[in-house]
């Protein structure tokens, strides 16, 4: 079996239009940032986020045409995420305030008839838009924004293609995401029994391939067999880790794309999108939300090691470069990430490089989060497909648990020995339907723990 390398092809995600690389600036607004998938996107209601700690809000008009504001009314600070949407606008629960497209307030009902708008009465407004079944927004100024800079994948278009798609958010900074996922030599000692086998954990072959303000392009392979494929591992700056590797002669083509947006400091958002165009009916027959739970055990198994790693690197108050003591063998692509974090990450409102670091404003420690609850913060909220089989479980437990009472209540009042059996029977398979219902709830909301 021959092995072809499959380097992926994608579209930048920054301007490089200057002439050399020492005078270009890397400027985090003008960039496009993922929101979430289409489908996970709530119907006739706001949809609140954040970027950098920003808040925002999403809608849609009557045109159907999603609309991107600053989530805060000027009135009195309130959240408009909290409103509602009328005849295409968003309303301040507070006070009934009216905004539009631009962000403009075209209703105040406390407003005498006759009296004019305040001009001050606006929000700032944001370009948004849906590419990829993915709801993208530009944070900088929009006459200067290029639909066609957002790294799109191509083998998505392609027949034979299948994909899955899953949105989590994160307590800790975009940078720890970015660096774990450029880090293939933890899969096979953290992953163990999910993706990997620490048998298989071994020195890698690592190349950095080309590194620039728009990102870094690299590849890895295993050094015990002599013939082993290169996986491809690229970062397009600011937000987007992509793995991708062919099997030349079947023409089996595997892509990993890992989107992620700094939603605030220790915040993360992750747009998880794999796909593939080999064992695509395994994918098509299996239900998202069970693809999920699967998808959900893998990302939490690494959850504790970068708290900690944060947590620690954030209390010392040093440079990785004095914490870190790296292998060539297999931290080479994680350090280029950070070394590029040194050369280009002095605009960003915080970041942790190689040498440098900027803490930013709001630099607060790690809380520690609810653990029975945590995959449900992290996941099942922000998934609609998730979300409606977390509903489902929970009102299949009351039902279950209804029924059963019911049932055991009429055959103990029965006198037929036969009907008294069939509702003890049926009463008890209800039991056991509400124990799995619950079962299945649980695992909507509580993470994977190896303890």
């Amino acid at each position: 079996m021959t092995i072809a390398p499959n380097i992926p092809e994608i579209l930048p995600a920054t301007d490089t239009s200057a002439t050399s690389e020492t005078d270009q600036e890397f400027n985090w607004r003008n960039c496009w940032y993922p929101v979430t998938f289409i489908q996970d996107l709530p119907k006739n209601r706001p949809y609140s986020f954040s970027l950098y700690d920003e808040p925002l809000v999403l809608f849609r008009n009557n045109d159907g045409k999603l609309i991107c504001l600053t989530d805060v009314c000027p009135h009195r600070a309130a959240k408009l995420s909290d409103g509602q949407i009328i005849d295409g606008k968003i309303e301040c629960l507070y006070h009934g305030w009216q905004f539009g497209n631009g962000g403009e307030c075209l209703h105040i009902p406390q407003l005498p008839a006759d009296a004019k708008i305040p001009a001050k009465a606006c929000v700032k407004s944001f370009l948004v838009t849906e590419k990829q079944g993915m709801v993208w927004m530009w944070a900088g100024e929009a006459d200067i924004a290029d639909e066609n800079s957002i790294p799109t994948l191509p083998d998505l278009e392609k027949p034979g293609f299948v994909g899955s798609e899953k949105v989590s958010e994160l307590p800790f900074d975009q940078g720890f995401f970015i660096e774990q996922v450029l880090d293939p030599a933890h899969i096979h000692i953290s992953h163990h029994g999910s993706q990997g086998n620490r048998k298989n954990a071994q020195p890698l072959e690592m190349e950095i391939l080309e590194s620039s303000i728009t990102g870094i392009k690299s590849r890895f392979r295993g050094t015990r067999n002599p013939n082993d494929f290169w996986r491809y591992l690229t970062f397009f700056a600011p937000n987007l880790v992509l793995l991708n590797f062919s099997i030349g002669e079947k023409g089996w083509v595997f892509g990993l794309a890992l989107y992620s947006m700094p939603v605030g400091k220790n915040r993360c958002r992750v747009l998880t999108r794999s796909y593939r165009n080999f064992f695509g009916w395994k994918t098509k027959i299996t239900p998202r939300w069970m693809i999920h739970l699967g998808q959900s055990k893998i990302l939490e198994e690494d959850l504790p090691q970068v708290l900690g790693q944060q947590e620690y690197i954030e209390r010392t108050k040093k440079s990785l470069k004095e914490l870190y003591l790296p292998l060539k063998s297999s931290d080479t692509i994680l350090l280029e990430y950070r070394k590029w974090l040194d050369r280009f990450g002095s605009s960003l409102p915080y970041y942790q490089g190689y040498a440098t670091f900027k803490t930013g404003e709001k630099c607060g420690k790690i809380e520690k989060e609810d653990v029975s609850m945590a995959r449900y913060y992290h996941h099942t909220q922000f998934c609609s497909s998730c979300s409606r089989a977390h509903k489902t479980a929970i009102r299949g437990k009351q039902t279950f648990v209804g029924v059963a009472i019911a049932l055991a209540a009429l055959a103990i009042i029965t006198e037929d020995f036969t009907i008294k059996l069939l509702m003890v029977s049926v009463s008890l398979l209800s039991v056991g339907l509400a124990v799995v219902a619950e079962k299945l709830k649980i695992r909507f909301e509580r993470s994977y723990s190896r303890h």
